[in-house]
């Protein structure tokens, strides 16, 4: 294998393989690798925009019985602090989202072993009667799984019903990594690679919007890391003519800080700037079919942000107006609308507040 051939097939958009994906990020330097993403992004986005969004993640509960090795979180039924928001406390939260110009609420939520599909109906209901104008970008695969083993009944089933009571796209939360070697050490009673796969096939063919994530720089490979990039390829492929698929990838490093992966087995976030940044641009390479990437300023900070809107990012993410799980973690970087448009300014864009739908606003 050459660099340059493998680099001239990336330009064409052709998908590479796993083999090829890993040479190149072994092999080729990170100039290479920048110009490469940056030509493929401006072939998908010719103009000089860089979308952001204001929306507000909330936490519908804590309580979750999968215990994922890097999650701080988390809580069981019987700790003292563990919680299940209440309609009002939505309200004030939205009311606070609306105030800020946002319309678009992330609803997390813990695998709770007494919540089931009565309880999310009624809430996304309630949520959507008391504000019909926001949109509810909620749970994810990995809950759906946990729905449909609670309620006895298909992915298919679980996400029309939700769609029915208010759903308006889901997230791709809970990927971690896409490999089951993985997931049985981090997150072993979450879904598998399969089963968190085959929802967002459901979805896809549902036509609901959804979009796909990676937490890396862990225990994972990086052969194992292209293997995720392009398992998402392949179910982007296989998405009717009429579905928008995976909207949009969003990739971030292990957040460490006190977690038990840090604390028990050793495991530090070791992710560099300069490997984010060939992340991202191995992102945008290995998924020419996926038409949005972001970069996690969150995660990594303002300035490797911007250089990754030189290697393949088109989208700055969300101010995030509240974020629990990743901060818990140890991200604890913040913006404010003003704040994430001056950072893309800077970076030589122009900002471009969007939707879930990725249409401007």
């Amino acid at each position: 294998m050459q660099t340059d051939h493998l680099l001239k097939k990336a330009l064409n958009k052709e998908f590479l393989t796993i083999e090829e994906g890993l040479f190149l990020y072994k092999n080729a330097s990170i100039g290479e690798l920048m110009f490469t993403g940056n030509e493929i992004k401006k072939s998908l986005h010719p103009d000089n925009f860089v979308s952001w969004i204001i929306d507000r993640n909330v936490n519908i509960t804590n309580v979750c019985t999968s215990g994922c090795l890097f999650c701080n979180f988390y809580r069981t039924q019987k700790n003292e602090d563990a919680y299940i928001t209440t309609i009002e406390q939505y309200k004030e939260k939205i009311n606070e989202l609306k105030n800020k110009n946002g319309n678009q609420l992330l609803l997390q939520g813990g695998l709770h072993p007494k919540l089931g599909m009565d309880f999310y109906e009624n809430l996304f209901r309630q949520l959507k009667e008391c504000f019909p104008e926001i949109k509810l970008h909620a749970l994810g695969p990995a809950e759906i799984v946990h729905l449909s083993k609670l309620d006895n009944i298909s992915y298919e089933e679980v996400l029309k019903r939700l769609t029915n009571a208010g759903l308006d796209s889901l997230p791709g939360a809970g990927a971690e990594i896409l490999h089951d070697r993985v997931r049985k050490i981090i997150s072993k009673i979450k879904c598998s690679a399969e089963e968190w796969l085959n929802v967002m096939r459901t979805a896809h063919k549902m036509n609901i919007l959804t979009s796909a994530t990676m937490m890396f720089g862990h225990i994972e490979t990086i052969e194992e890391r292209i293997f995720h990039l392009i398992s998402l390829r392949n179910v982007q492929q296989e998405k009717p003519a009429n579905s928008v698929g995976f909207i949009s990838f969003i990739p971030w490093p292990f957040q460490d800080k006190d977690t038990v992966l840090k604390n028990k087995m050793n495991i530090n976030n070791t992710v560099s700037g300069e490997e984010y940044i060939r992340m991202i641009a191995m992102s945008r390479i290995l998924l020419p079919n996926i038409q949005n990437i972001q970069a996690s300023w969150l995660t990594v900070g303002k300035e490797i942000a911007q250089l990754c809107l030189y290697a393949g990012a088109n989208d700055f993410g969300s101010i995030m107006i509240e974020e629990n799980v990743v901060s818990s973690a140890g991200a604890n970087y913040q913006f404010d609308a003003k704040g994430i448009q001056q950072a893309i300014i800077e970076a030589g864009f122009i900002p471009r507040q969007r939707n879930q739908k990725f249409e401007y606003l």
